[in-house]
């Protein structure tokens, strides 16, 4: 939260004021609306900085900074981050393992996680790369109810490589 400019540190020639109930006040000068705050017992704070002319509004200060700090607060708990859950495999994964994974990715996706699947290829697997590709759409078709594919099956280096996240 930036520092706003209060009473005399606002050094335009002239402000739009706004009261503090929140009505237009028009364009006039600092010391009118200096005048004003003061009459009514609170300050003059600078809200618009940037608008032309630059917007001024009659609050009690500690009060309106800590209605702003609130509302942030508020924000930031509604704020949810996304972290990216990877399950690896190998082409030779046998049918319970690959269920086991799949209800491992289950899980992390109905969490509202992102689910990286990695199909890890070594030796002589590599000459296969392609004919192993089914594994990884087998394993999206598992969570075709719940996920939808992000990034398709990508080889990079030894390793294939696709993201899932939840159905919307």
């Amino acid at each position: 939260m930036s520092e706003l400019l209060i009473n005399e540190q606002i050094r335009d020639r002239e402000i739009r004021l706004v009261g503090e109930d929140g009505s237009q006040l028009g364009v006039m000068s600092v010391k009118e609306a200096m005048k004003m705050a003061e009459e009514a017992g609170l300050d003059l704070v600078k809200i618009a900085p940037t608008a032309k002319p630059p917007v001024c509004k009659i609050v009690d200060y500690g009060k309106y900074r800590y209605e702003l700090a609130r509302k942030e607060k508020e924000a930031k708990k509604k704020q949810r981050t996304i972290e990216i859950k990877e399950i690896r495999m190998s082409p030779n994964i046998d049918t319970n393992d690959m269920n086991t994974k799949v209800i491992a990715a289950r899980k992390f996706i109905t969490k509202g996680n992102k689910v990286k699947v990695t199909l890890r290829f070594r030796g002589r697997e590599m000459a296969h790369m392609q004919a192993s590709r089914h594994i990884l759409d087998d394993f999206a078709q598992m969570l075709a109810d719940v996920a939808v594919i992000e990034k398709a099956p990508k080889v990079e280096g030894r390793t294939m490589t696709m993201f899932l996240t939840e159905k919307r």
